[in-house]
């Protein structure tokens, strides 16, 4: 049975002290009132810059900083002979999204609350996600400044000053039209930005000067090298703190340490004496270390979508055997308690099959789900989608502000202040009924029993009835958490390892058997 989700990083702040390592509860506690406080200036600042063509830019603008665009992006720079620029976008990338995600589930700090911001955004469950540090800024500042360093390298010395000026113009706009674009959207508060810029920064720097030298040790080493690279990964998804709150930010971990692994043990196989690659290409010379210029081909034109349709096809058929065959095996490892359970997943002896699952990935879509995505797009026309309440937190502080707004109307009408006794300790009461409704939430509880607690607070005559009827229309349009399995986690493991090799090995191997072989420096 599915339940209803809240906003991560909103619940009461007991909630926090009983689930949250005493540290990281101090640490939360002491970064929280800075983050709450940012709220009302981030609000005054969105109604003031709010513009039709602005929220159309920023929404379809924060696109180009998701996990999905990389993802897709990523190979084909592989499969057209960028190979060193290809690593060092999979090591930022990954860097960025598996260092942010352990903040963010470290700390568990919320995103600025809505209402009063509005969330301008095309995907609905944004806020199931931590605010800080900004991931989509941290991913945007360090593409963009590790392409301005190559563009002021050697590796561009060819181009012109009004090119080069031209491109670092583009990269500038890019990083700031994501990272203004998150305080715009009402995503992130500026401390998430700040932090996620300097982290982009950071990771950036650590790319430029160890990235190639990590790469080189991989691959020049014994197999043990690579396994020791593997391990690494694997002890980093294992001890990844365990969030407060139903948080994707371990699933993204997840995907991208399989691409890291899958990218960097294919590129140890590509140089071992009898890889299948390299008995293949023997009228190309092998140039691993350097990245050539790819030929403009129509065999170019043909890989991408080929490439494209292999992934897709590989993930199609892996993950739902996955699915399928892991759960009995994780039953056996659960019965010698050997299994490492993490908290909002439920471990295989609680369920007998794991169903179809719809939109579980925030990295890759389904090939099921695209149709559905393409369609939503279409309905907008072009246009963002102002969301608002997007989460039970953002629920009861729109029930709070409308409770607020109808006593205010009552003492006008009535001929008396504007102050209400009842508005002094709104805040209290609602920190009781957060506490209720997270109770029932917990128990599963159906929207109208969640709008039945909210009502405890005090309405009078029609008000009553009319509260409640926003209530429950409030509640059951917020989007639910579907219940996820155990044996998800080693199965997006080896997806998003699998794709690694097919990006950087597997097509390439296909390629050249199809004739399409790799130009000069492909591999």
């Amino acid at each position: 049975m599915s339940q209803k989700q809240q906003d991560a990083g909103t619940r009461h702040y007991d909630h926090y002290a009983a689930t949250l390592p005493k540290w990281r509860y101090i640490l939360r506690q002491w970064v929280l009132p800075l983050v709450r406080a940012e709220t009302p200036p981030l609000a005054k600042m969105q109604s003031l810059a709010r513009a039709p063509f602005l929220d159309s830019y920023f929404a379809f603008a924060a696109n180009l900083g998701t996990h999905t665009f990389f993802m897709i992006f990523l190979p084909v720079l592989f499969w057209c002979g960028y190979n060193e620029y290809g690593r060092a976008l999979v090591n930022l990338l990954a860097a960025g999204v598996i260092v942010s995600g352990i903040i963010k589930d470290i700390l568990c700090l919320p995103r600025p609350m809505s209402p009063p911001l509005q969330r301008i955004t095309m995907s609905g469950s944004a806020a199931l996600e931590y605010g800080f540090p900004s991931t989509h800024t941290t991913n945007a500042m360090s593409v963009a400044l590790y392409a301005i360093h190559i563009l002021n390298s050697e590796a561009a010395e060819g181009l012109s000053p009004t090119a080069r000026m031209a491109w670092v113009s583009t990269l500038y706009l890019y990083a700031f039209s994501i990272a203004f674009g998150r305080l715009y959207c009402g995503m992130h508060g500026f401390t998430d930005v700040v932090a996620g810029g300097l982290l982009g920064a950071l990771i950036t720097q650590v790319q430029i000067h160890f990235g190639e030298r990590l790469y080189h040790w991989i691959i020049d080493g014994s197999i043990l090298h690579p396994l020791i690279y593997m391990l690494v990964l694997f002890f980093t998804i294992r001890t990844h703190p365990e969030p407060a709150d139903d948080c994707p930010c371990f699933d993204d971990s997840v995907a991208f340490s399989g691409v890291l692994i899958g990218v960097n043990w294919s590129y140890w196989r590509i140089l071992q004496p009898h890889a299948l690659l390299r008995l293949l290409l023997t009228r190309t010379t092998l140039e691993i270390q350097n990245a050539g210029v790819p030929l403009i081909s129509w065999q170019t034109l043909i890989r991408i979508p080929l490439g494209v349709i292999i992934i897709v096809a590989y993930r199609s058929v892996t993950k739902p055997l996955l699915l399928r065959g892991l759960p009995p095996l994780f039953r056996v490892i659960e019965h010698l308690d050997l299994d490492l359970p993490r908290r909002y997943f439920l471990r295989a002896s609680q369920y007998r099959t794991v169903p179809r699952l719809h939109r579980d990935d925030n990295v890759l879509p389904n090939p099921s789900d695209v149709g559905q995505m393409i369609g939503d797009v279409r309905r907008r026309r072009g246009r963002a989608i102002s969301i608002g309440p997007q989460s039970m937190a953002d629920a009861r502080e729109v029930i709070a502000y409308r409770r607020d707004a109808r006593r205010r109307e009552r003492s006008l009408s009535a001929g008396g202040t504007t102050r209400n006794p009842a508005h002094t300790d709104a805040r209290s009461r609602e920190s009781s009924i957060e506490a209720r409704l997270h109770r029932r939430t917990l128990s599963n509880e159906s929207a109208f029993s969640l709008a039945s607690a909210a009502e405890e607070d005090e309405e009078e005559g029609s008000d009553a009835e009319v509260a409640a009827n926003e209530r429950v229309a409030i509640f059951s349009a917020i989007p639910r958490i579907r219940i996820r399995y155990d044996v998800e986690v080693i199965t997006k493991l080896i997806v998003y390892t699998g794709i690694g090799w097919w990006a950087v090995e597997g097509c390439i191997v296909v390629f050249e058997c199809l004739g399409l072989g790799p130009a000069r420096g492909l591999i």
